[in-house]
């Protein structure tokens, strides 16, 4: 090797015989990296933990994880579908056919999958229902998808293709959809009932739908703009066991499950002040840890007085305010309880921080956080009535933004179940409300969108043109599960459904418990559109998320990275990135 000095002739720039080694050095190495691409033996970039799928193997993959998920809860859907019993690693069984509810509690172990669970708590913050619907489209788009992929149709086309279905889907929507004023209590009341039917409130669904709509009612005002806003945080549910579900009933105003701090206290006021406090009413503690030494009786009842002449001090304070009840979020010393008592006031220790908000929305009041800050100005006005079969406290304010719907189940199984259907039927019914559109249920909406896409899609050119096809076919799923689900024949009442909606009957779905095609919007199955908008939208970009992905490296070891599990990943899995852990 050659090294040439510096022009001016300075030898500190003549390269050190270490220099002279690492540049030898570089350029063996250049020039094995060259023999070995030359060779065409590839280069390894990554360490030797990691591990790498890519190109269709990634796809086939990621749809397989993707339509496992949709796959687990695809029995659930409509009237007839099966519940899921879940037990959790505490052994809290759960049976439900809630979609979200299944997926939340599932342990899935698995990003892509994970995914699709996301489009489930999408809809349900978004929509209220549908988590299910719109799952199941997303696996059957990815089934289909997989099937274009075979025939060497590229992903973008499939994506760009979906993308032009899932737009076009939603604008005829919009052209199918039904308006409905918030004051048409019967369209809202079959809302409800189409939310409900099937999550165990069939015996009772009459007198249930009636009392969300109520319930919804109560709570809708109109905005300054003519629409009209559903404000939630001002509807609460509480749930009893030992009656039957048709036994519930709307209150106005809270329904607080707690009992008075002290046997002596007054239980009902017709007109009280009312403190909401997230202050205890006990003797403050230091800051830091510290200890007292007493050497005497007298110390310790120096000390035991200071404390008493504290708490007094607390009460005092409630005293002055006015104040004929309290509703703390934290404890109340039994001193203090005694003194409250003697002062005639109620008190309720450890209440909910819920329960404290929706009283603040019923009454109007502040919560109050400083008890040395009270004031008469912090108090409501409002009634207070014990049922103590029920051993619940009744608080009504003098004009009361709040309704609370006290539900009943036979079990605590049952009520659960109840309250999830309920739950989902209010949101549904607010959605309704809020958006002033309805479609007809029944698979009906799903046969119309895909005859419509079928036929815009002869106006997309290239392969798009079969992505728009494929998305048409993945909707009509719904009715497909819906028969299957109950047990009838899927092929021939899809083909009855097709023939009536290309004879002009947009409304023709499928009645389960007849077994035959009707005019579900006349037969009072109905839905809320903006929930169908929402599990398009939510499908079709899950699975174009999945469909993205060529490539899946992890940085460690696949058959064990992601859990602590001894036995690694399942049979035909990646591990962390493979199979959902946990049995259903």
């Amino acid at each position: 090797m050659r090294f040439s000095t510096s022009p001016l002739g300075d030898d500190r720039l003549r390269p050190s015989a270490a220099h002279r080694e690492i540049y030898i050095e570089s350029q063996s190495i250049k020039h094995c990296m060259s023999q070995r691409m030359q060779q065409g033996q590839p280069m390894i970039i990554m360490g030797e933990d990691a591990q790498r799928v890519q190109d269709k193997d990634a796809q086939e993959y990621n749809i397989s994880a993707a339509r496992g998920v949709a796959e687990s809860v695809r029995s659930t859907l409509g009237p007839k579908g099966m519940d899921k019993m879940l037990v959790d690693s505490m052994g809290d069984v759960t049976i439900t056919n809630d979609g979200v509810t299944i997926l939340q509690t599932m342990d899935i172990d698995n990003p892509t999958a994970e995914m699709v669970v996301e489009v489930a708590e999408t809809q349900e913050d978004e929509a209220g229902d549908g988590t299910t619907s719109a799952v199941a489209i997303a696996g059957e788009l990815l089934k289909n998808a997989e099937g274009l992929l075979e025939q060497d149709i590229h992903p973008t086309a499939v994506i760009k293709g979906f993308n032009l279905a899932s737009e076009y889907a939603r604008e005829q929507v919009d052209e199918v959809a039904t308006a409905v004023e918030p004051g048409d209590t019967e369209t809202l009341r079959n809302v409800a009932e189409t939310s409900m039917t099937g999550k165990g409130a069939e015996l009772d669904k009459d007198t249930l739908a009636d009392l969300v709509v109520r319930a919804v009612q109560g709570v809708t005002v109109e905005a300054d703009d003519g629409s009209h806003v559903v404000d939630l945080a001002n509807l609460n549910i509480e749930t009893r066991t030992g009656r039957a579900a048709g036994e519930s009933r709307l209150l106005t105003g809270a329904a607080i499950d707690k009992d008075p701090v002290h046997e002596d206290m007054p239980t009902d006021f017709e007109s009280a002040n009312v403190l909401l406090l997230n202050d205890p009413i006990e003797v403050e503690e230091a800051d830091v840890d510290t200890s007292v030494n007493v050497d005497s009786p007298d110390q310790l009842q120096k000390f035991l007085d200071q404390e008493e002449e504290q708490l007094r001090a607390k009460v005092d304070k409630i005293v002055e305010s006015g104040a004929d009840v309290v509703f703390c979020q934290k404890g109340i010393d039994d001193l203090a309880q005694h003194y409250l008592a003697k002062e005639g006031i109620l008190a309720v220790r450890r209440t909910k921080k819920s329960d404290l908000t929706f009283l603040k929305n019923v009454l109007g009041a502040p919560i109050v956080t400083d008890l040395d800050s009270l004031s008469a100005d912090d108090l409501a006005v409002g009634s207070i009535e014990r049922d103590d079969d029920e051993e619940l406290f009744y608080v009504e304010g003098e004009d009361s933004h709040g309704v609370t719907l006290l539900l009943y189940g036979t079990t605590e199984h049952v009520v659960d179940e109840l309250e999830r259907g309920i739950q989902d039927a209010i949101d549904v019914v607010s959605t309704t409300v809020s958006d002033g559109r309805t479609l007809p249920g029944g698979g009906a909406v799903e046969v119309e969108l895909a005859r419509r896409l079928r036929d815009y899609a002869d106006s997309v050119e290239g392969r798009e043109q079969l992505a728009v096809e494929a998305f048409a076919d993945s909707l009509e799923l719904i009715p497909r599960v819906l028969a299957e689900n109950a047990g009838l024949d899927a092929i021939d009442l899809l083909v009855d459904l097709r023939a009536a909606h290309e004879a002009g009957d947009q409304h023709a779905g499928l009645d389960v418990f007849a077994g035959e095609v009707v005019d579900t919007a006349e037969a009072g199955v109905v839905e809320t559109a903006h929930a169908k908008e929402q599990a398009i939208s939510s499908a079709a970009e899950a699975a174009n998320l999945v469909l993205k992905i060529d490539d899946i490296i992890s940085a460690g070891d696949l058959s064990t990275a992601g859990g602590d599990d001894e036995g690694g990943a399942p049979a035909g899995g990646m591990g962390g990135m493979g199979g959902m852990g946990g049995a259903m």
